[in-house]
C-alpha cells in the first residue's frame, strides 16, 4: 500500500532538508522576461477558463513615487504563476518574489525570483535585506507570502511571520514611505467545467512610521489580508463576480455551445393526458 502524501507541513522545506544553500539573487533581462511572460500566461490559459480581478484601482491610485509591496496567502502551486501575471499583465511591472529551494528551479531567477534559506536566521535575514534593496527600483513590485509556508485554501486564522513587517519597517527607514497592498487569490468553479482564477486587490496601506512595533504591525497586516479574503469569499459565494475585470476568458467548448443553444430553444408545451 503506497504511503499517503503529507500535503501540508508546519516546517519550511529548507529546514526539513537541513541543507545549506547559497543565496541567489534575481537575474532578469528583457529576453527572459518576454519568454516567461508568454510561457506563464499560456500555462494559465491552458488550465483555467477565465481570470477575473477586482479592485485594481487600489493599486492604480497608490503613491507612484514610493515602493510597493503586495502580499497574499499561499495555498498551492499556481500562486507564483498567478502573481507573475498580476505583476506583468495588470500592473505592468517586474515581479520580485522570494522562493525557497530555488536551486531546484534555477530558471525562475530569470523571471524575478530570488532565494531564501530558512535553515538559519542569519540566512533568512540576508534575503530580507536583499528584499529591502530591491524596492529602490520602482519598476519592481515585491510580492511576499507572509505566512512563510503553504497553507490549505481558506485557512484561518492568518498567522504571518515577521518578515513582511521587517521589510516594511526597513524600507521606510531607507525610502521614507512605502505602499502595502493585500491581495486575495482563489481558484473555483463557476458555470464552466474548468476552474477560474479570482483575484481581489485590497485597500492600499501607506506606511511612513519607521518606529512600528513589528509584532503589532504584523497583526495589523494579518487583519488587512483577512478582510479582503473574506470579502472575496462573500462575492464568490453570492455569485457577485460579473463586474470583475477580465484578463482572459476562453471560448466555450463545442459541447458547452450546444448546451447553451439547447437552453435557448423554447420547447412546445406538452398537454396533460
Amino acid at each position: 500500500m503506497p504511503l499517503e502524501e503529507k500535503l501540508y507541513s508546519d516546517v519550511p522545506p529548507t529546514k526539513l532538508r537541513n541543507k545549506e544553500e547559497k543565496f541567489k539573487p534575481a537575474k532578469t533581462n528583457k529576453f527572459w522576461l518576454t519568454v516567461a511572460s508568454l510561457f506563464f500566461f499560456n500555462m494559465l490559459q491552458n488550465r483555467f477558463y477565465a481570470f477575473r480581478y477586482n479592485g485594481v484601482e487600489n493599486y492604480k491610485n497608490r503613491d507612484k513615487n514610493v515602493p510597493t509591496i503586495m502580499f497574499a496567502p499561499h495555498s498551492n502551486w499556481w500562486d507564483g504563476i498567478v502573481l507573475y501575471n498580476i505583476t506583468h499583465r495588470i500592473c505592468h511591472k517586474e515581479i520580485r518574489l522570494m522562493v525557497e529551494e530555488l536551486n531546484r528551479f534555477p530558471l525562475l531567477r530569470r523571471g524575478g525570483a530570488y532565494s531564501v534559506n530558512k535553515k538559519s536566521a542569519q540566512s533568512a535575514v540576508k534575503a530580507l535585506k536583499y528584499s529591502v534593496d530591491l524596492l529602490k527600483d520602482l519598476r519592481n513590485i515585491l510580492f511576499i507570502f507572509p505566512q512563510g509556508i503553504i497553507r490549505p485554501p481558506h485557512y484561518r486564522p492568518f498567522e504571518f511571520q515577521t518578515g513582511l513587517a521587517y521589510i516594511a519597517q526597513n524600507a521606510v527607514k531607507k525610502y521614507g514611505k512605502i505602499n502595502l497592498i493585500p491581495v486575495a487569490i482563489d481558484y473555483c468553479f463557476l458555470r464552466d467545467n474548468r476552474p477560474e482564477v479570482i483575484v481581489d486587490f485590497g485597500e492600499c496601506i501607506e506606511l511612513t512610521d519607521k518606529n512600528i512595533d513589528r509584532h503589532e504591525y504584523t497583526k495589523f497586516l494579518e487583519q488587512a489580508l483577512t478582510k479582503i479574503c473574506d470579502k472575496q469569499f462573500e462575492n464568490i459565494s453570492s455569485g457577485h463576480v460579473e463586474n470583475y475585470d477580465i484578463l482572459f476568458k476562453q471560448h466555450l467548448k463545442w459541447y458547452r455551445r450546444i448546451e447553451q443553444r439547447l437552453k435557448s430553444i423554447d420547447l412546445p408545451e406538452v398537454a396533460d393526458v
